[in-house]
């Protein structure tokens, strides 16, 4: 029996990488989480409360649970763990333990939105959305102030004219950049991929999304992409990505443009997996058994998110 830990567990993306690791037999599931009351234990087998990431004593408490459990693959499902994983990736391993994460180098420039789009741009600028780290003299609006350092939009800025951009004016540079705004923000396209160690691409699915105002998909429709294929492995050749990949597009005159990668398993996981992509169970086939991964047979179909209630009785009324 495999034995796989999920971090986050009581968020989007925790449970619904919990919920598509279901599909695999004879498997135990561990979900850490910093929350004593939470949804996790309905999608976990083992929930286990852990130090806020950023704590000091938080990587030894990751490891004695590894350890306790002996756990063969953690799977981080937000950015902090994948960040603090990454940084202590050597002492992960020394535990005999898999970490599911990406390219060390890629991870390292997915934290900041300028260096990744410098490095963008020295290789390929089709895919480039123009970014300043100062307000250009031909600016025109509306433009996006975006922190350097974020994740799934949180404190993006929608800038109409120069009043509103004189708010935000100190901010640009130092932890914002500004970027024109690209396609409508109520169509983003979110395509996820598998690519083997050598950085090859194994498999692939695309959505046509609109984003909740927290930042995650709120619904999402399946979609096909002419030149899809070839922009990720151009992307791949550039990045050299490997396991599951996020890369978020919008559209400009019929032409992919580049948001961001999220050299992780991303929110809309459970979405992918519910028409026949399911990233997590490629991850413990490829990295634990060894198996080939194979572009899968995908449905076809929408998906709409909503709020559910989960009710837990107390057994001394029933």
């Amino acid at each position: 029996m495999k034995t796989i830990l999920v971090s986050g567990a009581s968020g989007i993306v925790g449970y619904g990488i919990l919920k598509s690791l279901r599909e695999i037999k004879d498997i135990k599931l561990i979900g850490t989480t910093i929350y004593e009351d939470s949804i996790a234990p309905v999608f976990s087998d083992i929930v286990e409360i852990v130090p806020k990431t950023c704590e000091d004593n938080y990587i030894n408490s990751l490891i004695k649970i590894i350890q306790k459990y002996n756990v063969d693959m953690i799977i981080p499902s937000i950015e902090a763990d994948m960040f603090k994983w990454n940084d202590e990736r050597k002492i992960i391993k020394e535990t005999g333990c898999i970490p599911l994460l990406n390219n060390s180098n890629l991870i390292n420039l997915c934290k900041d939105k300028w260096l990744f789009y410098q490095e963008l741009s020295k290789h390929n600028k089709n895919y480039v959305i123009p970014t300043y780290m100062s307000v250009p003299d031909n600016i025109k609006y509306p433009v996006i102030l975006k922190p350097r350092r974020g994740y799934a939009s949180q404190g993006m800025v929608i800038i109409n004219n120069e009043a509103e951009l004189a708010i935000h004016k100190s901010k640009i540079g130092d932890t914002h950049i500004l970027q024109p705004l690209i396609g409508s923000l109520d169509s983003e396209y979110t395509t996820s991929a598998f690519f083997d160690t050598d950085s090859n691409l194994k498999a692939y699915m695309t959505l046509r999304r609109k984003l909740s105002k927290q930042g995650y998909t709120e619904t999402a429709e399946t979609v096909d992409i002419h030149n899809i294929k070839e922009v990720l492995t151009n992307l791949a050749n550039i990045f050299k990505p490997t396991g599951p990949t996020n890369f978020q597009f919008r559209l400009e005159n019929n032409e992919l443009k580049l948001l961001e990668i999220n050299p992780r398993i991303s929110s809309a996981t459970s979405i992918r997996a519910a028409f026949g992509y399911n990233e997590s169970k490629m991850s413990i086939d490829y990295f634990l058994d060894k198996k080939e991964i194979l572009q899968p047979e995908l449905k076809k179909g929408k998906a709409i998110r909503y709020i559910e209630d989960y009710i837990e009785y107390d057994r001394n009324n029933i």
